[in-house]
């Protein structure tokens, strides 16, 4: 019971933070040498860092043909929509869902549903609010095109937000990954947008919350049926 309690509070932090997590806490045996209330600040900031960082197990549905959310956060869009150009992905509109991403999630971020890496693409930009529509086109952003066994591709874009400074991605072109499956990270609130195959049936509304690699976003078969 007490390993039950002790891991619900408890989550694993990614490699990532580690750093930042020191820094931290550096800077709180600081301020508690110039002056304790100063000091418990800093053990709160400390806290919060190895929060954002944390990087839990997902339970990730065995239902065939669906897609997961790639990040935790809210739907903040859905709606048709041309994909990054950097892509290859065409000209033609793609249903596009948006989770947006607060300081306060979880940043680790998943792939929505098994296939190969056929493309990553780099693009510098701003760092607008990355909950803005316009974020989309302007925004730093990182891309992956992604084809499924059947030939279908799909988008998934790391989009840069007000505070982001860096976006990391761990995939490799032409590496074939599973659904669920960690491929890179955004530090300190950001978004990801999802451009959908042709024939997918979207499953969410705007403002769902989701919770990355569990949640289904979407029927990639183009029906709604239930298992």
């Amino acid at each position: 019971m007490s390993v039950s309690m002790l891991s619900t509070f408890v989550k694993p932090m990614h490699p990532e933070g580690r750093r930042f997590v020191a820094i931290a806490a550096g800077l709180t045996v600081l301020l508690f040498v110039l002056w304790s209330p100063l000091g418990w600040i800093g053990v709160g900031l400390t806290i919060w860092v190895y929060y954002f960082f944390r990087d839990p197990e997902r339970v990730v549905p065995a239902r065939p043909d669906i897609m997961v959310s790639p990040a935790d956060g809210v739907v903040s869009l859905l709606e048709p929509a041309v994909p990054p150009a950097e892509l290859g992905l065409g000209e033609t509109e793609m249903l596009r869902v948006s989770v947006f991403m607060s300081v306060f999630n979880c940043h680790v971020n998943r792939l929505p549903a098994a296939g190969r890496i056929t493309k990553i693409a780099y693009r510098p930009g701003k760092f607008l609010n990355a909950s803005l529509d316009k974020a989309s086109k302007d925004n730093e952003r990182n891309g992956l095109a992604i084809a499924l066994a059947d030939g279908r591709q799909y988008g998934v874009v790391q989009i840069a937000g007000l505070v982001a400074r860096r976006i990391l991605c761990w995939a490799a072109d032409g590496q074939d990954m599973e659904r669920g499956e960690r491929f890179g990270l955004i530090r300190f609130g950001s978004r990801l947008d999802i451009y959908l195959p042709e024939g997918a049936t979207p499953l969410v509304r705007i403002g769902q919350t989701m919770v990355a690699g569990e949640t289904v976003i979407a029927d990639i078969t183009g029906t709604t049926n239930e298992t």
